[in-house]
């Protein structure tokens, strides 16, 4: 184990109350303990930043930054990058989970291969916290190609090299920011590395449920045309993408009831 490896975690949040307790604690719950968490307020009008100034008392690993005005969550995330001391990044959404060895299975497989990114497997809970009885199975290895044709790659799984996530634009909320992020890194020729295990609790919100399939196929067409691809390319690999969508989404909502 290597105890030099300091992790800046990025957590944006908005008027996450309900869910940011249980977030915050399952990063200070981690084995692996040399990190700071990074907790970026945009606006919140609900209890987030009090909630989230109690955790700074307590624990001197947790910053809180308020941003000047509701940005959105490319922009507090870029906030926090830019704010972070840690040679490592990891990023969690204010109503995810870790497991308690999330970061520490992650830092040894980067001690022992060198990876410069690595994401994980994931498990999924609905709004309400209930278990959602199936497990998002990731592959060892991802290149730039196939991640084209599958997002394999969970926001809140991954840990980076941070002078990779450093290129990291805050280009807005109208596309798939993070998948935009990871495609930009593999097409470098950097290899993401995953650990088949479910590290990551999802939550599914209301918000990403069936009723949002046409606003997240818009912006995942609008990611394709971002990093440059074609006319032909970008629906070629819009409809990979919304194929993998579908079967994933298909388990999740077969087993939420379980």
């Amino acid at each position: 184990m290597n105890d030099q490896v300091f992790v800046s975690i990025i957590m944006a949040a908005y008027n996450a109350e309900q869910t940011i307790k249980q977030s915050i604690n399952s990063v200070l719950s981690q084995s692996y303990a040399d990190f700071e968490l990074i907790v970026v307020n945009d606006c919140s009008s609900d209890k987030t930043r009090e909630i989230v100034v109690d955790y700074t008392k307590k624990d001197n690993r947790v910053r809180l930054i308020n941003n000047k005005k509701n940005s959105g969550v490319s922009i507090s995330r870029h906030n926090g990058l830019i704010n972070s001391k840690g040679a490592w990044i990891a990023v969690l959404d204010s109503d995810d989970l870790w497991a308690p060895d999330k970061l520490k299975k992650q830092i040894d497989f980067v001690v022992q291969t060198s990876a410069k990114l690595v994401f994980t497997g994931s498990t999924y809970i609905s709004n309400d916290g209930t278990s959602i009885n199936w497990i998002f199975h990731v592959p060892t290895q991802i290149s730039y190609k196939s991640l084209l044709k599958q997002n394999f790659i969970s926001n809140s799984s991954v840990l980076v090299e941070k002078s990779l996530y450093s290129d990291f634009e805050s280009i807005g909320d109208q596309m798939h920011e993070d998948f935009a992020c990871w495609l930009k890194i593999l097409r470098s020729g950097i290899m993401a590395y995953g650990i088949d295990e479910p590290l990551l609790v999802y939550r599914i919100a209301k918000k990403s449920k069936s009723g949002n399939k046409k606003k997240s196929a818009i912006m995942a067409w609008r990611t394709y045309r971002y990093i440059g691809l074609g006319l032909f390319q970008s629906f070629y690999y819009l409809m990979c993408y919304g194929i993998t969508g579908i079967i994933k989404y298909y388990h999740i909502n077969k087993n939420i009831n379980n």
